[in-house]
């Protein structure tokens, strides 16, 4: 399946992505070889297998095992500012 230029334009578009003639050109050539892969899997047979099945080993976690944790002076530490045993960050509103 091969993008066109106006689809990755859109794309670029909705991803807020200002893209040169040279990268569009690129990124149309990428996007469009994944989706080339992406339809040759469509067309598997996965049948035989189960839904629930992964190629990747089953991976056992440790027991969730409560621990103290950082006290508040630990915590501040290493921030760059606080004020009044807290974080102090620029402020976001414009």
């Amino acid at each position: 399946m091969s993008l066109t230029l106006q689809e990755v334009e859109h794309i670029a578009n909705l991803a807020r992505l200002d893209l040169t003639d040279d990268e569009k050109a690129r990124y149309r050539e990428q996007l469009s070889a994944i989706l080339d892969y992406f339809a040759q899997l469509r067309d598997l047979d996965t049948t035989a297998i189960p839904p629930t099945s992964s190629v990747a080993p089953h991976s056992v976690l440790r027991e969730d095992e409560p621990r103290p944790g950082l006290s508040p002076e630990e915590l501040l530490r290493n921030a760059p500012q606080t004020e009044a045993g807290q974080f102090r960050v620029p402020p976001v509103l414009e």
